[in-house]
Order: C-alpha cells, then structure tokens, then sequence
C-alpha cells in the first residue's frame, strides 16, 4: 500500500466528533469551557471582520497581497481583523491588520497536521473543536471577507451564507476578493437561482469586490446603519 493511501484520524480527532467511546459529560465540560476561554478572549475585539483563505498561498501571491492591503485598509478605518491564526491569506490579514493599526486576532485550530500561529497575530485563541472556533467567528464578525481558497474557505463561506439567509445572524456583508477567482462559483450561484433554488436575495447576499478602497465602503455603509442598530462598538480611524 502506497504511503499516501487514506490515513486514519487520530484518537483526539474521533474524541473531539464524539466516535471513540468517552464520557460524555467530560466533554460537555470541555466544550462549555472552550465556549467560555473564547467568549471571555473576545469580549473587547468588536467592531471586527472576518477574513478566510488558503493557508497554502506564500507571500509574493497575489491573492496575499490583496488580503494584507484590504487588512490595512480596514483596520485603519477602525475595525479590528478575525483569522484562522495561520499561514498564508489568514496571515497576510493578520499582517495588513497589525500595519493599520487594529487588533490582529488569530482563532487557531488543533489539527494533526498542527499549524502555527503566524507572526502577526496579537492575540491568538487556540481551540479543539471547529464548530466552537466557528461560533467565534459569527459571534464576534460585522463581515466576512473571503479570498481565494479550498475546503476550509469554501465551508466558512457558505457557514456564514447560510446563517445570513436562515436568520440565524444579521444579513453582515460576504464579500469575495480574487480578480476572477471566483467566476465560476457565481456562475454555478446563478444557475441555483435560475433553476429555483436560491432566491434573488440569497444570490446577492455574496458580492464581489475588487479593491480594498470598495470594500471599505461596503464595509463604512454596513456599520453606519446595521452595526449601529445592533449596537456595536463605534468606528475609530487610527493613524499610524
């Protein structure tokens, strides 16, 4: 059998889904004290954004570069920056973010394949379940602004989508950066809304945005009316 044949997850890993035998009020308590450690890190971060990508993207790509000017540019107008913590676009946000002055916060995932926390994170969070470590991001983000990416990008996209549209969290900006990246995802978007499947409001729920300049502006205009009813924490432009 060829090394790179399918590999079995580790005992933490099944733990963590509940399929190896456990007792489950231990991990009750472990997830009610993962929920806690985090909500207690978080509480001072608003108002924040959400950026999620490749961990795989080095630092001369483009779609890295784009991550660290958009980070900057939203920072210096007064939001805070959410990332996975690790490589590549999550630590050009982290990067862009730190530049502009903001609060660079870094939401690292205990993985097998254990990645580390980038350079630029001020403050990082580690957690061992994905869903709790998703609860953070929804709790605390205004926006989610998401770049070029794979599975993981991908589910954090469509987790916020689908919680904008059910009602489950405030219709907050999904925003897609990539200089055409994405053009056939929207054309598969399209064809759900032409065979029924979304409506016209669920299609436009995900914009795409070229500059970090149109992304600001999204961003201003959200904050001024739906952040504010919500009550979130003022915009404060930083200079640096």
């Amino acid at each position: 059998m060829s090394s790179d044949r399918r590999k079995s997850p580790d005992s933490d890993a099944l733990e963590a889904l509940g399929w190896v035998p456990s007792d489950d009020e231990a991990r009750v308590r472990r997830i009610t004290a993962e929920v806690s450690t985090g909500f207690s890190a978080l509480r001072d971060v608003e108002p924040a954004v959400a950026f999620f990508g490749s961990a795989r993207v080095a630092a001369d790509h483009g779609a890295y570069r784009q991550a660290q000017e958009v980070a900057r540019a939203v920072a210096l107008v007064g939001f805070n920056v959410l990332t996975g913590g690790g490589p590549g676009v999550m630590e050009a946000a982290n990067r862009g973010c730190r530049e502009g002055g903001g609060l660079s916060i870094g939401l690292n995932i205990e993985l097998p394949e254990q990645q580390g926390t980038n350079d630029y994170v001020d403050r990082s969070v580690d957690f061992r379940y994905f869903f709790v470590r998703k609860l953070m991001f929804v709790k605390y983000a205004c926006a989610f602004l998401i770049f070029p990416g794979g599975y993981g990008t991908l589910d954090e996209a469509f987790e916020a989508l689908t919680l904008v549209q059910t009602h489950r969290i405030p219709h907050f900006p999904v925003l897609l950066f990539g200089n055409g990246f994405w053009n056939d995802l929207e054309r598969q978007l399209d064809r759900l809304q032409a065979g029924g499947m979304l409506t016209a409001d669920d299609r436009a729920r995900m914009r795409s945005v070229k500059t970090a300049s149109d992304a600001v502006e999204i961003l201003r205009h959200c904050h001024e009316g739906l952040c504010r009813d919500l009550g979130k924490p003022p915009l404060r432009e930083r200079g640096v």
